[in-house]
């Protein structure tokens, strides 16, 4: 059977779906095809026994980002969920039993940071003036359109000096000792490279700007959880007519030799002249639209992290933890050496997200919902059942002791991640930030064939929620500039 669309989306995660409500809400008839029985992709929840576990993106920056493409469908975020702003944001601790606490301020985070390390408070505050020139140089450069070479970044550039304001020939690494006398803090500007599955001595410094996105903008809870935002991602492209095909898996992408014609499922054929590809870029290239060159390319580049993530349910409630929590190793050095070498980490730094502590919903009466998560190496083989009491004998060395209060303790791993969105090795990211160049070599958002695009986190700008957001919004205005493709 042969059916026509003029939009083919070949999965359904957040960069498939803000596509789709984007070229909708413009007139397009999209369809949108996922392999899974739920949309969402890395967007979603788990329930088990009353708990209820976000095992994707748990923290919501920029939602102003999302409200944008709301409104191009004739409502607001705020319309759809109910989305609440943390105060705290983050809770860190430390080997040596130290502790800080975020808060939504950043004067208030100063005045934390100088009673727990003096001359801390002014030192982040210098931090974040640098940090915001970052922001807001990329926001009019790096994230204004494509990257298809460095030519089409240098072109929205004010002045060569932007080439310096975005701090992107130094590593993160370096940062943060040029920034704090503080070894514990400079651990701590170091772990925004793992926002997008990275190593701080090799990604760039750029990604200090991170620091202050949260601090501006706030680190944002949606009510009933992340899976709500994913629900309502659903409600809003139905409402524009985005056709949403679960468990549709597309097998081929099909072209001439000069332009894609459609998608090939297991008994359809379904002609468009425009595919989006939301998924990796070596699945896309290997698999789906086989290309040695593009594939040679993305295998070129250092895959990101992947990591074990176990979900707890505990009993009882727990003194002193925030919703988001982050117990730092002793050693960060020896830990992205083990994961440049291959190895989990043998001391690894451990975030938890406990959304109960903002949102009782999310588990049973007096328990929590316990969400701890570790970088890995991808490709990284590990032992499911064994991992989750590992985890938890480390964190009860850092902080709390959950082992006898725990009901259960499941474990995902790189393996579970690999094969339910086809990212090779598990990586959750794609492609990592890892060198100066990283930006550049991240897969292009054009494929080989006019009217073959690709968008999400394997592309550019990269991985989390709001850079995935942005990336939907440029490629949905490189098809609607298209006139080939209209």
């Amino acid at each position: 059977m042969t059916v026509t669309c003029d939009i083919a989306i070949v999965g359904g995660g957040v960069g498939g779906m803000m596509t789709a409500i984007r070229l909708a809400a413009a007139g397009r008839q999209v369809v949108v095809f996922e392999r899974n029985g739920e949309l969402g992709g890395k967007l979603t929840s788990r329930q088990r026994d009353g708990f209820t576990f976000d095992t994707g993106p748990s923290l919501l920056t920029l939602p102003s980002l999302i409200d944008d493409v709301f409104q191009l469908a004739g409502t607001r975020l705020d319309d759809e969920v109910n989305v609440e702003r943390l105060d705290p944001s983050f809770r860190y601790f430390w080997p040596d039993a130290s502790t800080v606490t975020f808060r939504d301020q950043p004067i208030a985070t100063a005045e934390a940071l100088e009673a727990f390390s003096p001359g801390s408070g002014a030192e982040y505050l210098a931090l974040l003036t640098r940090a915001r020139t970052i922001w807001n140089v990329s926001d009019r450069t790096f994230f204004a359109g494509d990257m298809s070479s460095p030519l089409s970044l240098l072109r929205r550039m004010q002045s060569p000096r932007d080439l310096l304001r975005i701090d992107a020939l130094r590593t993160l690494q370096l940062r943060a000792r040029k920034t704090f006398s503080d070894a514990r803090l400079q651990q701590w500007l170091g772990r925004y490279a793992t926002y997008s599955g990275s190593d701080p001595a090799l990604a760039p410094a750029t990604l200090a700007c991170i620091a202050a996105v949260e601090a501006d903008f706030g680190s944002w809870y949606v009510r009933g959880g992340l899976g709500a935002l994913r629900d309502a991602m659903v409600r809003v492209a139905q409402r524009v007519g985005v056709e949403f095909r679960v468990n549709s898996e597309v097998m081929k992408i099909e072209s001439t030799s000069r332009r894609v014609t459609g998608v090939q499922l297991a008994d359809e054929r379904v002609m468009a002249p425009v595919v989006v590809v939301n998924g990796d870029a070596e699945h896309l290239y290997r698999d789906l639209f086989p290309h040695g060159k593009r594939l040679r390319s993305v295998e070129r580049s250092d895959r990101s992290t992947s990591g074990i993530a176990v979900l707890v349910g505990v009993e009882g409630r727990t003194p002193l933890i925030g919703h988001h929590n982050v117990w730092f190793s002793r050693d960060y050095r020896r830990e992205f050496g083990d994961i440049r070498a291959g190895r989990v980490p043998t001391e690894p730094t451990i975030y938890g997200c406990v959304s109960s502590v903002t949102d009782e919903s999310q588990a049973p009466a007096n328990c929590e919902n316990w969400f701890l998560l570790i970088n890995t190496p991808a490709d990284v083989t590990i032992n499911a059942h064994g991992h989750g009491p590992w985890l938890l004998d480390r964190l009860a060395r850092l902080g709390p002791d959950l082992r006898s209060r725990a009901r259960f303790a499941e474990v995902i791993g790189p393996h579970e991640i690999a094969t339910r969105y086809r990212s090779p090795g598990g990586a959750i990211y794609g492609t990592s930030s890892n060198g100066r160049s990283a930006a550049f070599r991240r897969p292009a958002m054009r494929g080989p064939r006019k009217g073959l695009y690709l968008v999400g986190g394997a592309t550019h700008p990269g991985g989390g929620l709001p850079l995935v957001t942005i990336s939907a919004r440029i490629v949905s205005e490189l098809i609607l500039r298209s006139r080939r493709e209209r």
